[in-house]
């Protein structure tokens, strides 16, 4: 097999948006495609990468771009730990409260297990039904999340961690994460 014909399996970074959140699911970049990567995050207005693998990119052209990386690395083909939930929810209630439509990005090796099952995650936090954001991440990213990740998010029970709420004071009306 040719390594062209490797590279047209791997899925173009997809994006996913429901309601006031966005983010971009991808495969890992490397050394050699991170002038790529930054130009997909920039389009996007993106400025948060969650590394969900092991790190072997260099992230100082991210930082020096204004994009920060978090890394959570997490056992590919496994459900994310509680720790990195936790980090995940914190970030995006920050990050789509100071800046609304905002996207944040996620990658694993692939971009077809770790990654999705964390947006997946904010999507039911936000009030979809898992079905339908496995359906909708699917629909993206054919073949993602593998059946130990789907169990996973069939038994998770959101906390409304993600879904906004008006709140009525008089005329005005605040939205609050």
């Amino acid at each position: 097999m040719s390594v062209s014909t490797m590279k047209a399996r791997r899925p173009e970074p997809s994006e996913i948006q429901f309601k006031n959140m966005r983010f971009l699911i991808t495969d890992r970049p490397t050394d050699s495609t991170m002038e790529k990567f930054i130009q997909e995050l920039h389009k996007r207005g993106t400025k948060d990468v969650v590394r969900v693998c092991e790190p072997t990119y260099n992230t100082e052209k991210l930082q020096s771009e204004g994009i920060r990386v978090l890394d959570w690395q997490f056992d590919d083909g496994t459900a994310p730990p509680n720790e990195v939930v936790d980090d995940w929810f914190n970030l995006l209630r920050t990050r789509f409260k100071e800046e609304p439509g905002c996207c944040v990005a996620v990658h694993c090796v692939a971009g077809l297990g770790r990654a999705p099952v964390l947006v997946a995650l904010a999507l039911m936090e936000g009030g979809m039904k898992y079905e339908d954001a496995v359906e909708l991440i699917r629909g993206k990213r054919r073949g993602a999340i593998n059946s130990k990740q789907l169990a996973y998010l069939e038994h998770y029970r959101p906390k409304s961690r993600m879904k906004l709420k008006t709140q009525r004071n008089g005329d005005n009306q605040c939205t609050v994460l």
